[in-house]
């Protein structure tokens, strides 16, 4: 399996079938805690669920147009960074990520994010990175901030979060 160290304890791998079983688990696991600001645990009801996404996102990547990648920590699957999006056209990318709950505050996310937004300015050539985040969300408004982000605006009425209307903020990163 392919990875990206990102330090000592982390590592990034790209989504695939091998982790698959272990990455349902979390995410069923944890159902309640990732719904509360994601609205895919619901709909990923089981196994057969999470390897669609797998087949997608590996499609996406192959294309060119997203990259999924698990995100491991001291060797275990612990959640999930991606260029959600890749828009060559515009020269910017969305980042999306979730992480187990006993997995946060630790910086793992920021650190996956500082690696990601070093891949799309250095590698891909991207101009801006983008990062939605439900307005009341505040452990990841925190990594936004953290990452230097600015705040582009607000969208109201921007998700169902399974039932609970919510609203995003837009965060983004230029290159220069």
């Amino acid at each position: 399996m392919f990875t990206l160290r990102i330090d000592n304890d982390i590592e990034l791998s790209l989504v695939d079938r091998v982790l698959a079983p272990k990455m349902f688990e979390i995410i069923q696991s944890e159902k309640a805690y990732l719904s509360e600001w994601l609205a895919w645990p619901e709909l990923t009801k089981n196994l057969t669920d999470y390897l669609g996404y797998v087949k997608v996102v590996s499609q996406d990547y192959a294309n060119g147009k997203g990259m999924a990648c698990n995100i491991l920590y001291q060797g275990n699957p612990v959640g999930c960074i991606s260029f959600n999006y890749i828009n060559e056209l515009l020269k910017k990318a969305e980042i999306g990520y979730w992480l187990s709950e006993k997995y946060q505050g630790k910086g793992i996310v920021t650190k996956c994010s500082k690696k990601l937004i070093n891949i799309a300015f250095n590698e891909l050539n991207l101009d801006k990175i983008e990062i939605p985040v439900a307005e009341k969300n505040r452990p990841s408004r925190a990594v936004c901030e953290r990452l230097g982000m600015s705040i582009e605006g607000t969208i109201s009425n921007a998700e169902n979060l399974n039932g609970k209307i919510v609203n995003h903020v837009f965060y983004a990163l230029a290159r220069h």
